[in-house]
């Protein structure tokens, strides 16, 4: 009878065109012995339809618009009968316009997942309060999917959402779990929607409207053009490098951005491989390797 329920719920989501979210959902707990699998397939089959079946927005979007976006949650210990500690993985991409190419928005794996799941209790999410760990996790993705998705259509126009995610960050400071607290951890949920939303970050903001709606948008028709816009764009990154340097909202962005980087760039110029590549080291250390690479080409 679930199977049924679920299978509805599917042809429901997908007969409604309001709902922002196309979104894969797989729950791995194979590292967990004795687990009964049933549990855990409905347990994704409940985060499916949380994401997948609600509005998040007031936005109107059709089929071909919905942001598509996978999160993979790795279950590694049981603490208790239903009690679990692991990882999730969120990653998004936005279309690319007059193309179908699909240009990654997000990448952030999170190691702060510690979350109570209870078989028979749908997952429901409350913006007025404070919600279960799980739900306030998932919802807090959601909304900052949905933030930089907005920031690479308009300028600052994911700000609603980030805003929205920063008071899921309030609202969970009463939590025991970790990632939610300041103190914690400079490369945790908290501090991705502090900075998110810091003066100090918003060229990071601007170039993420910079390189998608200015930048892969126009490729198709003005290469050149494109080209330069992007490069501009990550050569205005280097004032927050200045300032915070390897910040996590960095670290994320260079997860998102690095191979799409690599590619767009590896047939340039010889000079213009070199600048950048000299840049993108300065800012973006963790990758150097990939960067001494990109100066060679293909």
């Amino acid at each position: 009878m679930r199977s049924i329920i679920f299978l509805l719920s599917i042809i429901l989501v997908n007969s409604i065109v309001a709902q922002e979210l196309s979104c894969v959902v797989n729950v791995n707990a194979r590292q967990i012995e004795g687990s009964e699998k049933i549990m855990f397939q409905d347990m994704q089959k409940d985060i499916y339809q949380l994401i997948n079946g609600r509005k998040w927005t007031n936005d109107e979007f059709e089929s071909h618009e919905k942001i598509e976006c996978s999160i993979l949650i790795n279950l590694t210990e049981r603490i208790s009968n239903n009690q679990f500690k692991g990882n999730i993985q969120v990653q998004a991409s936005r279309p690319v316009y007059n193309s179908t190419y699909k240009s990654p928005i997000l990448n952030v794996r999170d190691e702060d997942f510690v979350v109570t799941y209870s078989q028979f209790e749908p997952l429901q999410y409350n913006e007025s309060s404070s919600n279960t760990e799980l739900v306030s996790i998932l919802s807090y993705y959601i909304y900052t999917i949905l933030g930089y998705n907005y920031d690479s259509f308009a300028l600052e126009g994911g700000t609603p959402h980030f805003q929205q995610a920063q008071r899921i960050v309030n609202f969970a400071q009463s939590s025991p779990e970790l990632g939610w607290k300041a103190f914690e951890d400079q490369n945790n949920r908290y501090w991705l929607v502090e900075n998110a939303l810091s003066a100090r970050f918003k060229p990071l903001r601007k170039s993420y409207y910079q390189i998608h709606r200015l930048g892969f948008d126009i490729l198709q028709q003005n290469v050149d053009k494109g080209r330069r816009t992007i490069t501009q764009a990550l050569r205005e990154l280097r004032p927050i490098h200045n300032v915070a340097p390897s910040s996590y909202n960095l670290q994320v962005f260079f997860n998102a951005k690095k191979q799409e980087i690599l590619d767009l760039y590896s047939e340039g110029q010889p000079q213009e491989r070199i600048d950048l590549s000299e840049l993108l080291i300065t800012i973006d250390p963790g990758n150097s390797n990939s960067y001494e690479k990109l100066r060679k080409g293909r």
